[in-house]
């Protein structure tokens, strides 16, 4: 295989042949594409330039040394990567090492987030017996027709309609109505995130969270918490909800669970739930399955990748996180773009003022089909771009930006993205 014809030829590719609108947006925004490798956990582009990758899933860089030397030590090998049998000795040994790190005993193996969000909610109906799930407002669970139907109303979800029947929002930090929708003792689970990143990256309060636990256990409602942004030491700790009054019944794991090289996500509950499930015959054992859920290969690279979730890593992410949450606080203060900055650990959000001027406007571009999302956000991240930082918005929230360094990055990196994060914001406020 060719790597440099690939890398030559194959965004033309792309654009005729995958996806020309998302060709489009990102030779119009600047973002960079044409990347010709990776360096010390960095994106390195055509021109020999690093990029510092904050988009969130790979949480300890690029192409992770100990992961791929893991699975190259694999394909070494003349093992099986899928067993017909579905009796994987790799899937026993990476559930095993997650009980180890988290205490549930069943995990349910599949290749993206949302595989696992739409394995909570098929367990969480079979295992109850009832018809509902919910959701909270803002939400982002996936793109599949479960988990779509989970989604916050808007381009993620709008154009799929009917959705799954039963499933239903309530907005977050409404206690009277998370209690109003339970009280009739027909929900299944609600699913939540910890922090909700595309919807602006608002982390739920401790009083929401304690009100969530006894409410849910009071109506035998299964909690099931997507920790596929906050798990995997981002929060400084194994899991996002350790801290919280309850464990929930359910944990959703993704993106960096294959150590940012192989698809891999868990389902994660206790043996009880699921069997209650899954367990009653053999007719029903494998009801729901995924065909490379838990294959070999990307099991060996998440084994790889919890080897390195040590508790010196995630000691190292919470301070790393500390000071990044302090430093964006001073460095952002008194800017007259900047509304709020929101987050905990190596998760921030940075919400911008949707200014009014008349060329800050999708309409002024043309596009008016993206009339009421304001384009700030991108501007500042297509600013980002040419300082050599990958930035993003928020999916449900484009004047928001969602920030999520790796886990290992030094101080003084961090330092130096803030900086030139508050000296673009100042340019564009010249401007408006």
């Amino acid at each position: 295989m060719d790597h440099a014809e690939i890398l030559r030829k194959g965004v033309e590719d792309f654009r005729r042949f995958v996806n020309p609108l998302v060709a489009a947006r990102v030779a119009m925004t600047g973002e960079p594409y044409r990347i010709a490798g990776t360096r010390d956990g960095k994106l390195v582009d055509e021109g020999g330039r690093l990029i510092e990758d904050l988009h969130g899933t790979q949480s300890l860089g690029h192409r992770v040394a100990a992961v791929a030397d893991a699975v190259r030590d694999w394909l070494a090998t003349d093992a099986p990567s899928w067993y017909p049998s579905r009796v994987n000795p790799y899937a026993g040994r990476l559930g095993r090492a997650l009980f180890e790190r988290t205490g549930y005993d069943n995990a349910f193996f599949g290749m993206s987030g949302s595989d696992a969000v739409e394995a909570s909610m098929k367990l969480a109906r079979a295992a109850t017996g009832r018809p509902r799930v919910l959701s909270l407002l803002g939400a982002y669970h996936g793109t599949t027709m479960g988990s779509c139907a989970l989604m916050n109303p808007g381009m993620f979800r709008d154009p799929f309609a009917p959705h799954l029947p039963g499933v239903s929002p309530v907005p977050p930090e409404d206690v009277d109505a998370l209690a109003r929708a339970l009280e009739p003792e027909d929900v299944a689970a609600i699913i939540v995130e910890p922090i909700q990143l595309e919807g602006g990256v608002f982390p739920l309060s401790d009083r929401y969270i304690t009100s969530l636990c006894e409410l849910t256990t009071k109506h035998g409602t299964l909690l099931v918490a997507d920790e596929v942004q906050t798990g995997l030491g981002r929060l400084g700790r194994f899991l996002g909800t350790t801290t919280w009054p309850r464990r929930p019944d359910v944990i959703v794991l993704a993106k960096a669970l294959g150590g940012g090289l192989l698809p891999c996500s868990a389902m994660l509950t206790r043996k009880d739930t699921f069997l209650r499930a899954y367990g009653k015959d053999m007719a029903t054992a494998e009801a729901h399955n995924v065909t490379f859920g838990g294959n070999a290969m990307s099991c060996v690279a998440a084994l790889a990748m919890l080897d390195l979730l040590s508790p010196e890593v995630f000691a190292v992410a919470k301070a790393r996180g500390d000071h990044f949450q302090a430093g964006l606080r001073r460095a952002l203060a008194g800017s007259p773009l900047v509304v709020e900055v929101r987050g905990a650990g190596l998760i921030a959000g940075v919400e911008l003022s949707a200014t009014d001027h008349p060329w800050l406007s999708f309409e002024h571009f043309g596009m008016d089909e993206l009339d009421g999302h304001s384009p700030i956000g991108l501007l500042v991240c297509h600013r980002m771009y040419k300082r050599g930082y990958y930035c993003f918005v928020c999916g449900h929230r484009w004047n928001t930006l969602r920030l999520q360094p790796r886990l290992d990055i030094e101080e003084n990196e961090l330092d130096a993205f803030v900086t030139a994060l508050r000296e673009e914001i100042d340019t564009i406020a010249e401007l408006v």
